[in-house]
């Protein structure tokens, strides 16, 4: 994932398809996941997602293994289900172990299918697919390529978290910090000392991001500055 970009090049079907399809797909596939409510019907949704993993010939690393705060989120909502029982009281339950399974697979197949059209769909095709979604707002008087401003920014900076999240952690790491030993609650508490740099990093970017774009007068349209109407 170098440059601005997570888009990987590949010769597939999911790659040739229509950033509008794959979008509507994606919304489709997301709001229906969420009235799954059984597990046979889950089992579904990750063979659909597994056969559209497999269409798009995405390296597996790629897809799996740079979502992993995702996973630590599934293992808190797992944490949090398998204690409370329904009549309030705290104990292991088999019953709240199972539920959060089943929340914490919805969520990791919702960031999974995210990430395969991400993946396989360049910046620039979802943002043109997002403006062509929201032409009819154009007639409402709604900065449509405004908001397609802010997806595209949005969309940037996702592997510039990615980086960030690394090099944070690997300054911590040389530090003499340990992610992976201990218990649970160990490791996300080891995790948790990387989140206030990696904000204060990522606050710095949008600092300099909205100094750039407002030196070169953003929003301004054709009257950007006296230096552009021939009086300088």
């Amino acid at each position: 994932m170098k440059g601005f970009s997570i888009y990987i090049p590949e010769d597939s079907p999911v790659h040739r398809a229509d950033a509008r399809a794959k979008v509507i797909l994606l919304l489709i596939y997301s709001v229906g996941i969420f009235f799954v409510d059984a597990w046979w019907g889950m089992l579904v949704a990750a063979a659909l997602l597994g056969a559209a993993f497999v269409a798009s010939r995405l390296p597996w690393r790629a897809v799996f293994l740079t979502v992993m705060p995702v996973y630590l989120l599934a293992a808190i909502t797992v944490v949090f289900n398998m204690f409370p029982y329904a009549d309030g009281t705290v104990g292991l339950s088999v019953d709240g172990l199972v539920r959060g399974c089943f929340f914490a697979l919805r969520i990791c197949l919702l960031v999974w299918a995210s990430m395969i059209v991400c993946y396989a769909t360049t910046s620039t095709q979802l943002v043109d697919a997002f403006v062509w979604f929201m032409q009819p707002l154009r007639a409402l008087r709604v900065p449509v390529d405004d908001i397609a401003m802010v997806f595209s920014i949005a969309l940037r900076f996702i592997p510039l978290i990615v980086a960030e999240y690394e090099q944070v952690k690997e300054a911590q790491w040389s530090r003499g910090a340990t992610f992976d030993e201990g218990s649970l609650f160990a490791r996300i508490k080891a995790h948790a000392a990387i989140l206030m740099p990696l904000v204060v990093g990522l606050f710095r970017r949008a600092d300099r991001l909205a100094m750039a774009m407002d030196a070169r007068c953003y929003g301004m349209e054709n009257k950007r500055s006296g230096c552009y109407d021939g009086r300088h």
